[in-house]
């Protein structure tokens, strides 16, 4: 329970799938937090308002004009990808802070929208990357920033996994233009990457349908170069036996089976290199002796660290947001980077060329050469 004196915030939850009764679960466990309002046009979500006792609103619009026992000090848009734009932008009207779901948007057009209303609107918005929140990466972030690893010299990522037939009987879109793991799923590692390892300069990818042959890809690969001069590679795919990806390795979702001694990340540099998530390192320090080459044996050790709900954290963050404590660890400008990055690799797919992000969106700065918010 709150203790006496302290505020509690009216969240109202805007889309009530899974991600969004996701939400709503933390918001009611929170002492934080309490849920005052479900947003939602179909019909079963006014069953999901009722059996919590709140109000049920069939838009934003709504919800902002109904009573004053109902409005929200803040507002989680767990809608779908093609609404979080207009979303965002009616909460902006209202100067009502929100958490928006990942993507920021469903196109760069629709991002680099929001990005201009907000400069010129500014309202505090945060963008659900909630992996930013995760203490495993946390932790990696900490030890390559530290300079342990010396200059990053090259990465390489892995998001390899099966998605069951019932996946895609459950949503035919999925086999089709816009349904693959470029959409669907790479949006998360380009953050991750971005996070860890700094901005990407350009990009060049492969994709291929070969095994499932729907109309859209199963497998992709990319090149990828870093404006710190990195190098690195990404393997996606949906259609192979493999445990190389977040869901399976960081053990942060107990929906997915994991394996523990797995990484899907690994990043060397010139003085050592880190695998993540278990966050084993191998470093030459003033502790080993002889000169440092292949020959020397490494140091080794794990990085140890408290295991977080991301989610959860991701909701604290969103609390001292609204009450003005903080700013978003990851803003609308910043997760249209990885927007970007997503946008590059499908441009090279099409065009079989190296793509430069800067030429998808020249006005949009990196975050390097912005002030990032501290994490």
């Amino acid at each position: 329970m709150p203790q006496a004196g302290t505020t509690v915030l009216g969240i109202a939850v805007a889309g009530a799938g899974v991600i969004g009764r996701r939400h709503i679960e933390l918001i009611e466990s929170s002492a934080r937090t309490r849920l005052c309002a479900v947003v939602d046009p179909q019909p079963a979500s006014r069953d999901v308002a009722a059996g919590l006792g709140v109000p049920h609103f069939e838009s934003l619009e709504a919800l902002f004009a109904g009573p004053a026992a109902a409005q929200p000090d803040g507002v989680i848009l767990a809608t779908p990808n093609h609404l979080h734009v207009p979303g965002a932008l009616a909460c902006a009207r209202q100067g009502v802070p929100a958490l928006i779901e990942k993507p920021v948007a469903d196109s760069l057009e629709a991002g680099l929208r929001l990005a201009d209303a907000l400069a010129q609107q500014p309202v505090p918005m945060l963008v659900g990357h909630h992996r930013r929140h995760s203490s495993t990466l946390r932790a990696a972030r900490h030890a390559i920033r530290s300079g342990m690893l010396g200059r990053v010299v090259t990465v390489t990522g892995s998001a390899q996994f099966y998605k069951p037939a019932s996946y895609f009987a459950q949503g035919a879109w999925r086999t089709r233009a816009g349904g693959g793991p470029i959409l669907i799923n790479l949006i998360h590692e380009m953050d991750n990457l971005r996070y860890l390892c700094g901005e990407l300069e350009s990009v060049h990818a492969l994709a291929s349908n070969a095994v499932r042959q729907f109309e859209v890809e199963d497998t992709a690969v990319m090149t990828l170069k870093f404006t710190s001069g990195a190098l690195g590679t990404f393997t996606l795919s949906d259609t192979v036996a493999s445990p190389r990806s977040w869901e399976q390795t960081s053990g942060e979702n107990a929906a997915y089976a994991r394996y523990a001694s797995q990484d899907c990340y690994f990043i060397a540099g010139t003085q050592g290199s880190l695998a993540v998530p278990t966050l084993h390192s191998w470093t030459h320090g003033p502790e080993n002796r002889g000169e440092p080459g292949w020959m020397t044996p490494f140091a080794e050790k794990n990085i140890a660290l408290e295991a977080v709900d991301p989610l959860a954290a991701q909701l604290e963050h969103f609390c001292d947001l609204v009450e003005g404590k903080a700013g978003p660890i990851i803003t609308v400008t910043d997760a249209l980077q990885s927007l970007l990055a997503v946008e590059a690799v499908r441009r090279s797919i099409a065009t079989g060329r190296t793509v430069a992000l800067q030429d998808l969106a020249p006005n949009l700065l990196p975050i390097d050469t912005q002030e990032r918010p501290a994490s």
